[in-house]
């Protein structure tokens, strides 16, 4: 599952069957994350690089922390809360330094959204949840001023709200344009990526039902459903679904109570989400956050709790290089990918040049 000693020389024969017209450039050992120290345990589930330099991370009991130099110092920049214990900013979408949005998890009034404009001195809050039976996951922003958040189900479909300026204000999407979920269907909040929004189109990542379902949608509204090849139940379905244009996407999941199951936990679509295929060979355990790596054709990345995964072939094929714990990835500029999860563990991955 983890290959360290041969990952160089799968790492250039992989590239050179995906990019065959590609010139043969010098490429590292093996890959590694690099920890970024954050001077605590909480648990970060929350990720929001915004280039080498700066990134946002948030979790638990009301904890959000920004850094501006590489993850060499970090700032907690935390809103003031009346009883912060229990809250979990699972999601977070930042811009700059100066501007975020992050979403807090629960049924009720526990799910939350609050934005900043100054760097986090100050935050207000723009969003309470008044469905009792509702349940936000996550939060996705196709651009700086439109986003939608995801509930789990009400009345037997998935709950949408959406604001158009930058997470200042938020309205319930009318829920006819969905279709109805299956009994015991839900998404997962677990790094934030269990709504996507990629190339003018929406996509929702769901579990709870066997197999686990993506939905799709080109305005955010009107929405289709299909079947993956992930394995779903109670605990497994798929967590993170991501697509690098308008037809290329994977998905990744699996069981977390199962967290070293390696089988029907990855799968990729070539036609916006309209069908899946299973991959071909599979990440080394449940994985709840997905990235694509920015600058190359086919590159991603997976996290889980056992570990993190590599393609170089859309999905097609995964690779393990690393065994620590993660929840979340988001991949940046330059080939810079960051990721966050349990203890405090916040790292950064550098890929050079391709």
């Amino acid at each position: 599952m983890k290959l360290y000693t041969s990952f160089a020389l799968l790492l250039t024969i992989s590239l050179a069957t995906a990019l065959p017209n590609a010139q043969p450039k010098p490429k590292p050992q093996h890959l590694a994350w690099t920890i970024k120290p954050t001077n605590t345990t909480k648990q970060f589930r929350g990720l929001s690089p915004v280039s080498s330099k700066v990134a946002w991370v948030s979790g638990t009991d009301g904890t959000v922390l920004r850094t501006v130099n590489g993850g060499d110092t970090w700032l907690n920049v935390s809103p003031t809360l009346d009883n912060s214990t229990g809250i979990e900013f699972r999601d977070i979408q930042a811009w700059s330094s100066k501007v975020a949005v992050i979403l807090s998890i629960g049924t009720g009034n526990a799910s939350q959204i609050h934005l900043t404009r100054n760097g986090g001195k100050s935050w207000k809050k723009t969003f309470v949840n008044e469905e009792p039976s509702a349940f936000y996951d996550c939060m996705v922003f196709e651009n700086t001023k439109h986003g939608l958040a995801l509930s789990d189900p009400v009345d037997g479909k998935f709950r949408l709200i959406e604001t158009w300026n930058g997470g200042s204000t938020w309205a319930v999407v009318d829920p006819s344009g969905l279709p109805q979920a299956l009994e015991g269907e839900f998404g997962f909040a677990a790094s934030g990526t269990c709504i996507e929004a990629a190339a003018g189109r929406w996509y929702i990542a769901s579990g709870g039902v066997d197999p686990g379902r993506v939905y799709r949608s080109s305005d955010g509204h009107h929405w289709k459903v299909t079947n993956t090849s992930i394995a779903g139940g109670a605990a497994a379905g798929v967590f993170s679904v991501h697509f690098r244009d308008a037809k290329h996407g994977i998905a990744v999941g699996g069981d977390y109570e199962k967290p070293t199951g390696n089988v029907n936990n990855a799968a990729t679509s070539t036609d916006g989400g309209a069908s899946w295929q299973k991959a071909k060979s599979f990440p080394g355990g449940y994985r709840s956050g997905l990235s694509w790596v920015p600058g190359t054709d086919r590159a991603a990345v997976a996290v889980g709790t056992t570990g993190s995964d590599f393609t170089v072939d859309g999905g097609k094929n995964w690779r393990g290089f690393d065994n620590g714990t993660f929840d979340a990835v988001e991949c940046v500029g330059k080939q810079v990918c960051w990721a966050s999860g349990a203890k405090g563990r916040v790292a950064r991955l550098d890929w050079g040049s391709w």
